[in-house]
């Protein structure tokens, strides 16, 4: 116990449990036993070098290529996130060909039980035995394999007293004054599920099978929180003055949720995975606009580090315009304590603060264990210390911890995507991160990150740039898409690459085919494709599609001790039309979907 408060050991960062998970970014193993034995976290290597042969493992496979979202365009915010499921599920669908059909034939032979395929980045979760993953750390096009394991502690809580002055700290009210509650705005959590028999929540639900999601099935319709923690964030969003006072920052904005603990407290890699996925596209979609606006995470792993396992997750949610939010964890107050997910350079890390400006004595500190040597961290602080919410049953309680500090900013953000409802993610950022009030030394520090929330002056920045500020780019930001094409400009990409290769005297060549769709996937003749040759052959080549729609590009001569030769794709051009890569496909899955490798033969 630290000042009576109940300590739960840490992952939801109130105080609620631990996930207990690598903290280390890189899996490197000294002298590997097997090809490709460096890409499986260490951990994990020890769990599959300890298993019988026959023993099902599940693990997390992530693949080399991943899906490039930096230039999708969209004509308004709901055309944009389609480019982008779209793409991601492009991507995944097409590399993931071969490395599923190697799982289903493991599967008829009984060393694979489950695969979960993911879109949300590209990869997988794979339940086999020890042997299929060395196998899968073997192939060209798997990054590495991470453990599905992730424990939880709970230990008992103890509630404070409460006031409800946090609220005016941040300046809601004002913003309430301007009447901007949130309304329009969905807002969702990451965490123990949502007591929906609270008044306070159950009117604000959306409702609906897209506003639920239980990865567990336990739950599978109707919202849950057999823990509380997630009651209490959401209460900080959205809740309204039921009970008295006003204790949500949005009270006008509608939620919906993700339950990534089970009903005994613990979580796996693969639920939560399936859970920033299903908030992508809740209703399985993407024609349909009903991703959430503001996602808040109130959770963590078990100590400070850097685990950059669910960065790609969270690199998707900002392409769609989704500022993912993280509690920045409670292991201050010495330095140096920055914890993932909060720290990685995808999310905001919110610390926390008494209603007097004053740091949370355990409050996470900086710098980032993750390397962003141009930030602070946390980014921002927020009131986290005695704070009022809804608790299970109808009951309300006062907690204290960064899980209290993350909500305000993600209810500071429904108010404002309220009033500016195009902002990206990284002009949400922008928006909190140029506008906090300054605490502790003079500028950005260790402590309180760039300053304490301030959501009138957040406003009346926004306003002040016409609700389209140009944020400065920084590590953390993933860029605005710009749009390089209309309704009326038609698109060209690429349909397929196929690869060839062929012995020639005292060495080989390589020979690439190129086929060119547009928008409808009609093949396109007369269009020319440039690329660039690397590997085992290096220069140019372009060539110009046939009435067929393809065309080949060729190596010279390849000296046989080489041993592969790749053809990227940098254009295809003809009068009238625009090249977005992002369309590109490949029906065979032998491609990344822009180059391709060819073997020696």
């Amino acid at each position: 116990m630290k000042n009576g408060i109940g300590w739960l050991v840490a992952v939801m960062v109130l105080m609620s449990g631990a996930i207990l998970m690598p903290t280390t970014a890189q899996y490197a193993v000294a002298a590997p036993s097997s090809p490709g034995a460096e890409k499986v976290a260490p951990e994990l290597q020890a769990t599959l070098d300890a298993a019988a042969p026959d023993e099902m493992i599940t693990a997390i496979v992530t693949m080399r290529v991943q899906a490039d979202l930096s230039q999708i365009p969209g004509a308004d915010r709901a055309a944009h996130q389609q480019g982008v499921i779209r793409a991601l599920q492009a991507q995944a669908d097409a590399s993931q060909k071969q490395i599923r059909a190697f799982l289903r034939s493991q599967e008829a032979q009984g060393t694979v039980s489950e695969t979960i395929p993911f879109w949300v980045f590209n990869g997988l979760s794979v339940t086999a035995t020890p042997g299929v993953f060395q196998e899968l750390a073997a192939r060209d096009d798997v990054a590495r394999i991470t453990p599905d394991a992730i424990e939880v502690e709970l230990a008992p809580l103890q509630a404070d007293a409460s006031a409800e002055p946090n609220l005016s700290v941040v300046n809601a009210p004002a913003l309430w004054g301007l009447g901007i509650l949130g309304q329009g705005v969905v807002v969702a959590n990451m965490d123990t599920g949502v007591d929906i028999s609270h008044p306070e929540l159950l009117s604000r639900w959306r409702g609906g099978t897209n506003s639920w999601y239980d990865p567990y099935g336990q739950h599978p319709t109707t919202p849950s929180d057999l823990s509380g923690h997630g009651t209490w964030t959401m209460g900080v969003m959205v809740a309204g003055d039921a009970g008295g006072t006003a204790i949500g920052v949005a009270p006008g904005a509608q939620w919906i949720a993700v339950k990534i603990f089970d009903d005994r407290g613990r979580s796996r890699a693969t639920a939560i995975h399936q859970g920033y996925q299903w908030l992508m596209d809740p209703d399985g979609n993407p024609s349909t606009s009903d991703a959430p606006d503001v996602v808040n995470n109130s959770w963590t792993f078990s100590s400070p580090g850097c685990n950059l396992d669910f960065e790609l997750d969270l690199e998707s949610l900002r392409a769609i315009g989704i500022l993912p939010v993280f509690a920045a964890g409670n292991y201050g107050p010495s330095g140096s304590t920055s914890v993932s997910p909060a720290n990685n350079p995808a999310a905001l890390a919110v610390g926390a603060t008494d209603n007097g400006d004053q740091i949370y004595a355990y409050s996470s500190r900086g710098p980032s264990a993750c390397g962003e040597v141009s930030s602070v961290y946390p980014e921002i602080v927020a009131p986290g210390v005695s704070i009022r919410t809804t608790d299970r049953y109808g009951f309300y309680t006062s907690q204290s911890g960064t899980s209290l500090a993350a909500p305000h900013v993600s209810g500071a953000l429904a108010l404002l995507l309220n009033a500016f409802p195009d902002l990206s993610a990284g002009q949400q950022e922008a928006a909190l991160v140029a506008t906090a009030a300054d605490k502790g030394p003079t500028g950005p520090d260790n402590d309180f990150g760039n300053g304490r929330l301030d959501l009138l002056a957040a406003h009346d920045w926004l306003s002040a740039n016409g609700g389209n500020p140009t944020p400065t780019p920084t590590p953390t930001e993933t860029p605005t898409p710009t749009p390089t094409a209309t309704a009326s400009s038609p698109a060209l990409h690429v349909g397929d690459l196929d690869g060839s290769s062929a012995p020639a005297k005292g060495a080989w060549a390589a020979a690439v085919e190129i086929e060119v769709h547009d928008t409808n996937h009609g093949l396109v003749s007369d269009a020319t494709v440039t690329g660039d040759w690397s590997g085992g052959y290096s220069g140019k080549s372009s060539c110009t599609t046939d009435d067929s729609g393809r065309c080949q590009v060729s190596t010279g001569n390849i000296s046989k001790k080489k041993d592969i030769a790749t053809f990227a794709v940098s254009g295809i051009a003809v009068a009238g039309y625009t090249y977005e890569p992002w369309g590109n496909h490949d029906p065979d899955g032998d491609s990344d979907l822009t180059s391709i490798t060819i073997n020696k033969p």
